[in-house]
């Protein structure tokens, strides 16, 4: 019974994980751009995602009003970086995987909790979830830290004019999606080594004499 209480623990935190893989995916601030320009980018600045790019501008805006502008990034941008490029692919299949992870435990809890003793239909699934679940920490791991790394040296991107962006920042800052994501690949990875820990109980049998 413990080691059913320590995968429906596994399934928490499998769950939550995958709830914020998907939640950094959204978030727009993945690097924060300060610039020097605020002409356009009224606030001096900028929020770059994996999908778009925004920033505040007063610009065509009544008096005490302010509005925020975003650029969605096409498949054909080619000044887009790889990190960028890394980071929207390997979200999606961690966000796959981990939906896998989470119906393979889903099924082994259920026929923990059903009675179903057939080692066959319970120690698998725990053991799939398992690779699923620390294969999608391990894609959301290598775009959080290849994004963390390009904020840490203030790399450059080199945005088209339509944009209105500089193409390097005075500097810029870790934005929001990046600590949401590394929680992600904690509560993946430990979901996924508590899952592959798992073992089918032994029956203790009683010989009488």
């Amino acid at each position: 019974l413990s080691a059913s209480h320590l995968q429906l623990a596994t399934f928490a935190l499998g769950t939550v994980g995958w709830i914020l893989c998907t939640v950094s995916m959204g978030i727009v601030e993945w690097r924060v751009w300060h610039v020097d320009n605020t002409t356009i980018i009224s606030s001096g600045i900028a929020w770059v995602g994996i999908w778009k790019v925004c920033f505040i501008s007063y610009l065509h805006v009544s008096p005490g009003y302010r509005e925020q502008f975003c650029h969605k990034f096409s498949g054909y941008d080619s000044f887009i970086p790889h990190e960028i490029y890394a980071a929207q692919g390997l979200l999606l299949i961690a966000m796959f995987m981990g939906l896998l992870g989470l119906a393979a435990t889903i099924f082994a809890l259920r026929n923990v909790y059903m009675g179903i003793t057939h080692k066959t239909l319970i120690a698998p699934f725990f053991l799939v979830g398992g690779f699923f679940y620390i294969f999608a920490g391990l894609c959301v791991l290598i775009p959080v830290s290849w994004n963390f790394y390009s904020v840490t040296h203030n790399q450059s991107i080199a945005f088209p004019p339509s944009y209105y962006m500089p193409s390097s920042p005075v500097a810029q800052e870790a934005g929001a999606a990046i600590p949401v994501g590394i929680v992600a690949v904690i509560l993946l990875l430990l979901s996924g080594t508590f899952s592959l820990s798992y073992r089918f109980p032994v029956p203790t049998n009683t010989v009488t004499k």
